[in-house]
């Protein structure tokens, strides 16, 4: 299940790859696990605030790899201190690196990576033959698998 955001211009297409769009409050009174893979925008900066916190079930962990404005950052710590959802991995901070006295440091339910978490063996070394493909398909005049944001 997604939430693709109002103006995301995805929305349909979501929908005919086995995908279905949901009600953002909707998604996070039934998920398990919310994992944030979106931009910050006008529209997504603190989105899971202390409402949308206070929507999710006690037992369920958000996720965030994307970006740590997505998330209100008090109302998380309030909400793992207190139980009001079970745990938080973050791979994203408002202050990088977090500083030695954060008391995300000190929440036993929280699992924390320095915005590296993919930064595994096989993930690193598929990146850097793509990257090496990449120079030399253009150099040599060749398409490389690069794909361009227009806008």
């Amino acid at each position: 299940m997604c939430w693709p955001g109002a103006s995301d211009p995805t929305r349909a297409a979501s929908r005919g790859r086995g995908a279905t769009a949901a009600d953002l409050d909707g998604l996070l009174r039934r998920s398990d696990v919310v994992s944030l893979h979106l931009r910050v925008s006008a529209e997504t900066r603190g989105l899971i605030d202390s409402r949308r916190l206070g929507l999710m079930k006690h037992d369920a962990v958000l996720v965030n790899t994307a970006r740590a404005a997505l998330v209100d950052r008090d109302a998380l710590i309030h909400a793992l201190t207190e139980r009001r959802i079970a745990a938080a991995g973050l791979d994203v901070f408002h202050t990088e690196p977090l500083p030695r006295d954060d008391p995300l440091l000190k929440l036993p339910n929280v699992v924390l990576t320095p915005h590296g978490g993919s930064n595994i063996d096989h993930v690193v070394a598929r990146g850097l033959m793509t990257a090496v493909a990449n120079i030399e398909n253009f150099l040599k005049g060749r398409p490389t698998n690069l794909v361009v944001d227009p806008r």
